[in-house]
């Protein structure tokens, strides 16, 4: 491996990357009409963001020793289902805020958004039919894609369900985490190890690297949406708890609550949509005593430990650099 990468160069590399993206992002978007449409299909993916997404299909792409360029078409279709998903789940969680705006249904209206993400969708299935590929990697894209919103979908489901249920096994919280966000990470791994030209075995590691990532990215933003910085993380801190929302946080604070009033305390604040901050604060601190907070940062280390150790399978490149970097950084982003 070569000299390897920081914190701060990963920052640096995925601002260029995003950079480098920006404009590809914006060409597949004609203006048309009606305006208010185009100027809500445009409204996620114009914003900007990381792109963690596409650069992870871009690197992957390179360190097995593919032509990046040839990938960049995928990793625009990437972003623009990665947005859809981001524009439909604003809306079924109520959510305000995203990446410090207005979500798409609180500026557009529910039924502009819901159109604006569908056609951001079937754009994306648009690009990916172009992609100058053999047939045989062009089928292999499909399946990979194709499953992943099939896994999506179900992961979302679940999540939802979830939030009814009074109690959550911390394995049933996993699987859930991997079907809502693992899968997209692996999608961008696996199809970017395959237009690159990997063998199987590899398209499998990188996969499988790409789910550790996802879990770890997951809990971690679960962290985040407990002990957060409102004005960094874009969204209220106290949303999961008054949503109800059974992170791993909560998880596994049901199993370890010993005191009776402690419980007594959570459970009549935790998903109380009302909830004040002082009941917020209350329930934070019950959290804390049980050390749920700290299980979960130790649970993300540990799948970001198992997604460095898959990446073995690659030679040594600046890009696996990048991905190493990366499985750090969702550990190291800023609350």
């Amino acid at each position: 491996m070569g000299g390897g990468t920081n914190i701060t160069d990963i920052q640096t590399i995925l601002m260029n990357i995003s950079k480098t993206l920006d404009a590809p992002i914006k060409s597949y978007i004609k203006d048309g009409t009606p305006s208010n449409l185009i100027e809500a299909i445009r409204q996620y993916p114009y914003a900007g963001g990381k792109r963690i997404r596409p650069s992870m299909i871009l690197a992957t792409c390179g360190a097995v020793g593919g032509k990046k360029e040839k990938a960049i078409p995928l990793a625009v279709a990437m972003e623009y289902i990665h947005n859809f998903t981001l524009i439909h789940d604003d809306l079924m969680d109520g959510d305000e805020k995203r990446r410090g705006m207005m979500t798409s249904h609180v500026k557009y209206g529910m039924q502009t958004a819901i159109l604006a993400g569908d056609a951001l969708f079937a754009k994306a299935f648009n690009i990916i039919s172009q992609l100058d590929v053999p047939d045989a990697i062009m089928r292999k894209i499909m399946k990979i894609i194709t499953t992943m919103v099939w896994d999506l979908a179900r992961g979302q489901q679940m999540d939802i369900n979830n939030e009814k249920r009074k109690s959550v096994t911390i394995d049933e919280y996993i699987e859930t985490v991997r079907l809502k966000t693992g899968v997209m990470f692996a999608a961008c791994t696996s199809s970017g190890a395959v237009i690159g030209g990997a063998s199987n075995d590899v398209v499998e590691d990188v996969q499988e690297y790409a789910i550790s990532l996802g879990i770890a990215f997951q809990m971690f933003d679960d962290v985040l949406g407990m002990i957060g910085d409102p004005a960094r993380i874009g969204k209220s801190a106290s949303n999961d708890i008054r949503r109800g929302k059974n992170t791993i946080i909560v998880c596994h604070a049901l199993k370890n609550i010993k005191d009776p009033e402690d419980m007594e305390k959570f459970m009549s604040i935790f998903g109380k949509l009302n909830a004040s901050e002082d009941e917020v604060t209350c329930v934070r601190k019950i959290l804390e005593k049980t050390g749920s907070i700290d299980y979960a940062i130790e649970m993300a280390k540990k799948y970001t430990e198992n997604a460095i150790k898959k990446l073995e399978c690659l030679g040594p490149s600046e890009d696996k650099d990048f991905m190493i970097a990366l499985a750090k950084f969702a550990m190291d982003r800023s609350a």
